[in-house]
């Protein structure tokens, strides 16, 4: 059934132009939306829904997120405080995925897609690991996300760090799951991926026109791994192996590239996702988006859930070591879109809509939308989340699931996770 948003104050999120219209949207991956003037007569078979005084705009989409990592908000400390990077990975992260099963994989997914779509997500690219629980973890986050109605590009995250049998099943499940989903191949980082590995990686991107997904040059510790090993900077190892070749390619964080690494970048087709919060939160370093070019969207990198804390995030952090500004800031927030459509994913169609209930205490318009983007818009005025023109939050209820027995499932859960983490 369609929806019909009566009296809305549409704002195009291309051309930041307000317009007060009546909106019909039609259901489907692929469909999209149809104005009439306001007051028109809702067409049958219309669920509608009154949108004085809200504005009404494109849905948000995640460029980067781990939701394997849900479970690990409010867990124990680990036995040895990490003192770096690589220990920050070896004695959290890496032992948190280590210790996932089906059931941790789907509670986090499921939660992960609640708390998205409550802040105006209804699309996310997910960078999963689960190295002893494999074999059908993306089918398993994929059904979660559809259950909750999140539209999604997943990829599993392979890894030659526990073992190269490990590593392929990685591929493996890659492949199982691109010949029924969209999706792309992930990795882990150069630094734990070898070139057998890259190679059988970038093969299967070819072989269903999809591209990488993989974390670069997200600390030192990655350059210096591969001068170490490979006599090479991470760039220069990537771009020998062919792995910048795919306009589908996600490239996560690049912090520690030199110039003629950055030039490399901004000259390929490749995109690079920026994750402020998490590059804070594990000290290593600022994001500066010199020489990468404008392919640059915005993530959370299991941060999170919500995109409009993080392009409020890189702003005002980029004061200080970017050359961001409030267009550009707003551009990376959307470009994910761009993303999407120009690589012929489906699911995040005109028909992914969110209303605000947002109420400024001074004048709202085309003009000075930017300033209310950052200093005024946040999660808490998502009223509706609309997604392929289904309706999946309303009034901040979420419709398809129950979000109080999925959250005491997960609290009970991650007690599971962090008593088998140790």
């Amino acid at each position: 059934m369609a929806i019909y948003l009566q009296n809305a104050e549409f704002i195009d999120w291309k051309t930041l132009e307000f317009s007060k219209t009546d909106i019909l949207v039609k259901e489907g991956d692929k469909e999209g939306i149809r104005f009439f003037p306001l007051g028109s007569r809702i067409p049958n078979d219309c669920t509608p829904i009154d949108c004085t005084g809200k504005y009404v705009t494109k849905a948000f989409a995640n460029g980067h997120h781990h939701a394997y990592s849900a479970l690990a908000m409010g867990m124990p400390a680990p036995k040895k405080p990490p003192s770096n990077f690589h220990e920050i990975l070896k004695y959290i992260w890496w032992n948190l995925d280590k210790n996932l099963n089906k059931e941790l994989i789907e509670i986090s997914a499921l939660t992960t897609a609640m708390e998205s779509a409550k802040n105006g997500v209804s699309f996310i690219i997910d960078h999963h690991a689960s190295p002893f629980a494999v074999e059908g973890s993306l089918e398993t986050i994929a059904k979660a996300f559809d259950k909750v109605g999140v539209s999604h590009l997943l990829c599993y995250e392979t890894s030659d760090r526990d073992g190269m049998d490990i590593s392929e099943r990685g591929l493996e499940e890659t492949v199982s799951y691109l010949q029924e989903h969209q999706g792309l191949v992930g990795l882990h980082a150069s630094f734990t991926v070898s070139d057998e590995t890259f190679r059988k990686a970038i093969e299967i991107a070819g072989k269903y026109n999809s591209g990488l997904h993989i974390h670069v040059a997200e600390d030192e510790y990655d350059q210096q791994y591969n001068l170490q090993e490979y006599h090479k900077r991470v760039i220069t190892r990537m771009k020998e192996l062919e792995a910048l070749q795919s306009p589908k390619t996600i490239l996560g964080h690049c912090l520690h590239l030199n110039d003629a690494e950055r030039k490399a970048v901004g000259d390929s087709k490749t995109w690079v996702v920026q994750n402020t919060e998490s590059n804070l939160n594990n000290k290593v370093g600022f994001f500066n988006s010199v020489g990468l070019g404008q392919n640059i969207m915005l993530g959370t990198d299991g941060m999170h859930s919500d995109m409009l804390r993080s392009a409020k995030a890189a702003f005002f952090v980029g004061q200080n070591f970017d050359t961001i500004d409030y267009p550009s800031a707003y551009k990376r927030f959307r470009n994910v879109h761009t993303y999407l459509k120009t690589n012929g994913f489906t699911g995040d169609s005109d028909n992914n809509l969110v209303v605000l209930d947002y109420r400024p205490r001074t004048g709202f318009s085309q003009e000075n939308f930017y300033g209310h983007f950052i200093f005024g818009l946040e999660a808490k005025h998502v009223q509706h989340v609309i997604s392929n023109g289904k309706l999946i939050v309303k009034d901040r209820e979420l419709l398809k699931v129950s979000e109080k027995e999925i959250l005491a499932q997960a609290r009970k859960l991650s007690k599971v996770l962090w008593k088998r983490m140790g």
